[in-house]
């Protein structure tokens, strides 16, 4: 069996922007004349990831179509919530058994460009690309303990935070040992628990990130890449 490198985690339904998703996943909002998850799968072919798990929920017929229709160029295996939305965290669970013992976290509204392996050099350890962001681009929820030790916070709100999780991490299945199949949870509850136990770790990324889970973000992503 296939074991595969990453997980991209699309299954939500897209409500912040519903003008794109009423009808579509958000996975498959245009920008610039192709789905915005053809430049996620481009991204990583160019960081030479072979086998992804797409992880779908939300009209996820559309997304299995376009996939089946127009992706030649990776391997991608998609993996249906089926008709209850499990989270994010719920979704890694249903995939576990196919990924690697380390594997990639991907959100399915995350774009970025920076060397992806550079997450790699920790070995066993559970690794969150991180950017100081300082509240720009969203509220930042990450704290830097420890040397590259983190916490990261689910809803606390504090200025003093000067870091936000950047879309993707590296992480081993142990993280989720003792996580019930078919539980629907949040992943960010997850990296918050783990997180005060000194478990998880912090991978600085210069350069900024894009988004397409607001207006703004998307606007700003079709510029970026034109």
């Amino acid at each position: 069996m296939i074991k595969y490198d990453i997980i991209i985690l699309s299954g939500g339904k897209g409500t912040r922007v519903k003008k794109f998703t009423k009808n579509k996943p958000k996975c498959l909002i245009d920008i610039n004349g192709k789905p915005f998850l053809y430049h996620q799968l481009k991204y990583l072919k160019k960081n030479n990831l072979k086998n992804v798990i797409l992880s779908v929920g939300y009209l996820s017929e559309m997304v299995e179509e376009y996939v089946k229709k127009n992706i030649d160029f990776i391997n991608v295996k998609i993996i249906s919530d089926g008709k209850k939305l499990l989270g994010t965290g719920g979704a890694i669970i249903k995939s576990i058994n196919y990924m690697k013992k380390n594997f990639y976290v991907m959100y399915g509204d995350s774009y970025f460009d920076f060397n992806i392996k550079k997450l790699k050099q920790n070995n066993n350890r559970s690794i969150m690309a991180i950017y100081k962001n300082e509240n720009k681009y969203d509220r930042s929820n990450i704290e830097i303990v420890d040397n590259d030790i983190i916490h990261y916070y689910k809803s606390k709100t504090n200025n003093e935070l000067l870091y936000i999780d950047y879309g993707v991490s590296y992480l081993n299945k142990a993280f989720f040992k003792g996580v019930k199949k078919d539980s629907k949870f949040d992943l960010s509850v997850l990296f918050d628990k783990i997180s005060r136990r000194n478990l998880l770790k912090g991978y600085v990324v210069k350069k900024r990130f894009y988004e397409i889970g607001s207006y703004h973000g998307i606007k700003e992503l079709i510029n970026y890449l034109k």
